[in-house]
């Protein structure tokens, strides 16, 4: 484990960023390492960077700081990466490569020897959220923070139902609980509930999707068509692989679709350590976890689609 504090207390100014399309663990992750460092250092200069995060986020702390563009030519002292590699940056991959130091802090296996100069990397670990509230210290917390750290380990352990759950996970979340805050209603607000467009893409998904190996695979797509014809965006498809994936018989979920012309994005799940879909996306240019993964594809749906459904048949199979 590494002394956060310690490792940027010389730094004047600071920025913090993760992965493209942030899920609830890197927007909460982010947030609350922001807002703890803001704690202990209102001195310092510090700025978080992310993709604007989907409108299920809106209303959660601190919010309204986080800036969706990069500056050009801006060299911070310390740059924070979390929750991802700095290829999975998107604009702000040049600000963590001229920074004069950098730190990543993940748990995807993926990314197990880590990508800064000074590295936390635990995969094991239920979520980066879970990693930033071990580096906490307790007279720095408030609940803002709480709240954050909160929702980046429910989001990222499927609300405590995932196999990456431990009893540590669990006593992390009864302490931040107890900071105050209305975590149903978080939850409700930023897990659960769901538009009415996402809803009904999401059934016309589950309807239009196919079995393979005897049930135990399960692939749904969502092309460019399909898209225009239901006026859906990528922001639209939250939460659709994990719906695959509750098939009765399925042990693995695979959902396409396309992120912009001729690029697809491969999403993918299983309900068992046997099926390890992080390797499937490794082999494809991805990363993830063993249970939790996904990769960008340049080229057919169909050849991309062959290949995965090939991969994981293989262990499926076994």
């Amino acid at each position: 484990m590494i002394n956060i504090i310690e490792e940027v207390k010389d730094a004047g100014s600071i920025g913090i960023s993760g992965h493209v399309r942030p899920d609830g663990d890197c927007v909460g992750s982010c947030l609350g390492l922001y807002l703890y460092l803001k704690n202990v250092y209102p001195e310092k200069k510090i700025d978080i960077y992310l993709e604007h995060p989907g409108h299920s986020f809106a209303g959660i702390p601190a919010l309204d700081d986080v800036k969706t563009t990069a500056p050009v030519g801006k060299v911070y002292d310390i740059f924070i990466l979390l929750d991802t590699v700095p290829n999975r940056l998107g604009d702000f991959e040049e600000l963590f490569n001229s920074a004069k130091k950098t730190i990543n802090i993940d748990h995807h296996v993926s990314n197990k020897d880590g990508s800064g100069d000074v590295n936390y990397i635990v995969p094991g670990a239920s979520s980066t959220g879970e990693l930033i509230y071990n580096l906490t210290e307790k007279q720095f917390m408030d609940r803002d923070i709480a709240t954050l750290l909160y929702m980046a380990v429910a989001h990222d352990t499927g609300v405590f139902r995932f196999s990456n759950t431990t009893a540590d996970t669990m006593r992390c979340a009864a302490d931040l609980i107890g900071y105050g805050f209305d975590f149903s209603d978080l939850l409700d607000k930023t897990f659960f509930e769901k538009t009415y467009l996402q809803n009904k893409v999401q059934g016309h998904v589950v309807i239009d999707s196919k079995l393979y190996f005897d049930g135990k695979l399960i692939v749904g797509v969502a092309t460019g068509e399909f898209m225009n014809k239901y006026g859906a965006t990528t922001d639209d498809f939250d939460g659709v692989v994990n719906q695959l994936l509750l098939t009765q018989g399925v042990l693995s979920a695979v959902f396409i679709y396309e992120k912009k012309p001729g690029v697809l994005k491969f999403s993918m799940r299983s309900k068992t350590d046997d099926v390890n879909v992080s390797s499937v996306s490794v082999s494809m240019g991805g990363g993830g976890h063993v249970r939790a993964a996904g990769f960008d594809y340049n080229g057919d749906l169909t050849e991309g689609m062959n290949k995965v459904i090939e991969l994981i048949g293989k262990q499926i199979n076994v």
